[in-house]
């Protein structure tokens, strides 16, 4: 059966055609024991796959990925979605050639309205929560499913100008939970109605198609 997905832990610097440039550097960083944040990378052939089975991730990659998410867990102890310990990734896009203007960074991954409540409490800072989910509500629409940011900015600037302030940092936790709001309004509205993913998975796979495309 093929590999499709590497721990970072299991590839190295030679591995730059099947882990592209920035999965081998994350790789030989691991391997020589600095302090790199664990992950996985999903291998350029699993791309290639993609593309043969007509824009699909097949059942054995999703299953590898699948996998991969649980070792993640097990590894930090974080768990997808969780009411006490979430696990919250970033997703990057590489290739096996440096290649300007490739897809931004989805940070937060993995934040929903429970795990953002959970953020919250725990950290006893609810406005840096709700800022983390309104941006991540961005990122991902704009990056995973390209709703022009110009379409967020805007609703930004209305509650500034509504709340009489000047900069992003002067609003609340409640402004910021109340745009989070707002912008998954946009995000539905895009997507015909349907609402922003609420399951870490289902948010997962869509940003992995968004780096494959």
């Amino acid at each position: 059966m093929t590999k499709w997905v590497y721990l970072f832990s299991e590839g190295n610097a030679n591995m730059r055609e099947l882990l592209g440039g920035k999965g081998a550097n994350l790789a030989e960083m691991t391997s020589l024991g600095l302090p790199v944040p664990q992950g996985f990378t999903i291998t350029t052939e699993a791309c290639t796959q993609y593309y043969e089975d007509g824009r699909e991730i097949n059942d054995e990659i999703q299953g590898q990925i699948n996998e991969y998410i649980v070792k993640m867990e097990e590894i930090t102890g974080k768990k997808f979605g969780d009411k006490e310990n979430p696990l919250l990734v970033s997703v990057r896009s590489g290739a096996r050639a440096s290649m300007p203007g490739m897809m931004d960074t989805i940070l937060n991954l993995g934040l929903n309205e429970t795990v953002v409540n959970v953020i919250a409490e725990k950290s006893g800072n609810a406005r840096w929560a709700w800022d983390c989910y309104r941006r991540f509500i961005q990122m991902y629409s704009d990056v995973v499913m390209e709703v022009p940011k110009s379409y967020f900015e805007k609703i930004i600037d209305e509650m500034k100008e509504a709340k009489g302030v000047t900069y992003d940092t002067e609003l609340t936790a409640d402004d910021l939970k109340e745009l989070a709001e707002k912008f998954k309004g946009v995000y539905k509205e895009a997507m015909n109605g349907e609402e922003f993913p609420q399951e870490p998975k289902d948010q997962l796979m869509g940003a992995v198609k968004a780096v494959f495309r």
